[in-house]
């Protein structure tokens, strides 16, 4: 299997359109935006996975096809901090995709001066939870009712790793990492 991380171009759009429609758990993942067109999967990638200073959004990419995106946003160089984030399409799980592209987008993170890395995931995401703790990132408690899609609240377990700790010892894939 050839699966690298790069930027995500509009080229993307149609494997966007396909992965938003492989699961409806990735709605809250595009926020209000309904992927159901090229045109608007465009303008989610223009504005969404950004790929700059501030937000570096990764595909996933499996055999040529965007299937899922790790991501770094909120990146603080003073503080030194980053807000790490991962999804993938249905048919992309269960193969170690999300821990290496989270473990290569951390390590990126840490080569580029970044120290702490957080992420959340909500408590009704066990899946979540054994990514960001197969890539290092240790709990470090519940946000009662941060996040919220549509009329539900979701409580939000904190995980993070920070560059002092140790790297884990996994079986995911070590993913190239472009960009």
């Amino acid at each position: 299997m050839n699966i690298i991380l790069r930027p995500w171009t509009r080229a993307d759009a149609p494997a966007l359109v396909a992965a938003a429609a492989s699961s409806p758990d990735l709605a809250p993942q595009f926020g209000d935006v309904a992927l159901h067109s090229l045109e608007v999967a465009e303008i989610f990638i223009d504005e969404s996975l950004r790929f700059d200073a501030t937000a570096k959004n990764w595909a996933v990419v499996e055999e040529g096809v965007a299937v899922g995106n790790v991501g770094a946003s909120a990146i603080d160089f003073r503080h030194e901090s980053a807000w790490m984030y991962y999804w993938l399409a249905a048919a992309a799980r269960g193969k170690g995709y999300a821990t290496a592209g989270l473990l290569a987008a951390s390590n990126w993170a840490f080569r580029n001066g970044l120290h702490r890395l957080e992420l959340g995931h909500r408590i009704n995401n066990p899946a979540s939870c054994r990514v960001a703790t197969a890539a290092g990132y240790q709990p470090e408690g519940i946000e009662r009712e941060k996040l919220r899609y549509c009329d539900t609240r979701y409580d939000v377990e904190t995980h993070a790793r920070l560059a002092s700790d140790p790297t884990p010892s996994t079986h995911a894939p070590a993913l190239p990492l472009v960009g």
